[in-house]
């Protein structure tokens, strides 16, 4: 079953796990002095988008001036006297219907572009896409209330696109917000982190994420949906994307080709391999890369702390790891993490044949354990 667009954050009204940052936004609000600037940050695919549309819905929809004397706020205008207890819009509201068709004339989105002649979104947030935000935040709000921009995500911006930014965060306009989103705050430049109130979203729990699943993919079990929160490691986004790509069927052939360890089985690996070469086996072939990396990382990170349960998927992936654990040493096993990263790269990016990654990746770790 294929999920339906309520999952993109842009129309999601589902926010779970997040209400201390709910509140945190409601609270500034309902202050009369919300800050300008917004910095959420946390792993992919927590909600730190769905969060940012529900917010600018929200303001979009209560923000207008409330009439009080010049110098009342931030702004220069008062808020509304009632305070709103959830940012939650009715879908059949005309913002929340406006937003969603992307045709909202006080909300802006910044993200990177996608090129079409390679068939993928661009690594970085040009200049170009930035320019326009201090005039589009400077500009009376059409509506009378306030004007939004989402940047999405912020840690994406070539130092360029950065620059752009932070003028507009030294002088802010008048009853405007930027909410910036960002999966590696670290990436940012300081003076915009400064600048920005900053909210931090945690992962998700496995009971959050079941929840959400059982929501947006009913078709899924209780079951499944446990294993793909596991899998993702508290990211929604990720669990999803993993459901729609066939993420626990690859996991299992994963870790059966695996289970032939420390003598992979030869046949099988140039099976996948071909498998995985095959034209129209791309998000195949990049989920799959993606699995080998979690497993080898959930190894590593576990196994160093010297946990023997719990390591894994199930109990049969923990006797897999364990084994693993006891006849490999962690540095040579971090060295074939970096290892199956780069191959990975290499052949995503055309620069390495996709079968002979997938052998280099196998072999790297058979080699590892025979040391």
């Amino acid at each position: 079953m294929s999920t339906d667009d309520k999952t993109s954050p842009r129309n999601s009204t589902v926010l779970l796990g997040h209400s201390e940052a709910e509140k945190t936004l409601l609270d500034s609000y309902n202050s009369g002095r919300m800050h300008h600037a917004w910095l959420i940050t946390g792993p992919r695919g927590i909600g730190k988008a769905t969060l940012a549309y529900s917010f600018a819905r929200f303001l979009l929809k209560h923000g207008k001036p409330g009439g009080a004397d010049e110098g009342d706020s931030l702004f220069g205008d008062a808020l509304p006297a009632a305070e709103p207890d959830s940012l939650q819009v009715d879908v059949e509201d005309p913002i929340y219907r406006r937003i969603a068709a992307s045709a909202h004339g006080d909300l802006m989105t910044i993200e990177r572009e996608f090129d079409e002649k390679k068939n993928r979104f661009k690594g970085v947030i040009g200049v170009d896409r930035v320019r326009g935000v201090g005039s589009f935040l400077g500009k009376t709000s059409a509506e009378g209330g306030w004007r939004v921009v989402i940047i999405d995500a912020a840690d994406e911006m070539n130092r360029n696109s950065a620059n752009a930014v932070l003028k507009v965060l030294e002088e802010p306009p008048a009853q405007a917000v930027l909410i910036l989103l960002a999966h590696n705050p670290g990436k940012l430049l300081p003076t915009i982190r400064s600048r920005c109130r900053t909210l931090t979203l945690n992962s998700l729990s496995d009971e959050t994420i079941v929840q959400l699943m059982a929501q947006h993919c009913p078709d899924s079990s209780e079951q499944e949906a446990l294993e793909l929160s596991k899998l993702a490691e508290g990211s929604f986004g990720r669990a999803l994307s993993l459901y729609e790509e066939g993420g626990l069927d690859l996991h299992q052939q994963l870790t059966k080709l695996l289970s032939t360890l420390p003598q992979l089985d030869v046949e099988a690996l140039h099976k996948l391999a071909d498998k995985m070469a095959r034209a129209g086996a791309d998000d195949a072939f990049r989920t799959l890369g993606d699995l080998l990396c979690w497993w080898l990382g959930r190894l590593i990170s576990q196994g160093a702390r010297g946990k023997t349960s719990g390591l894994g998927l199930n109990d049969a992936d923990d006797a897999l790891m364990l084994r693993v654990l006891q006849s490999a040493d962690v540095n040579a096993l971090m060295d074939v993490w970096s290892k199956v990263g780069s191959h990975f790269d290499q052949a995503l990016s055309g620069n390495l044949d996709r079968k002979q990654a997938l052998l280099n990746s196998f072999l790297a770790l058979e080699g590892a354990m025979r040391k």
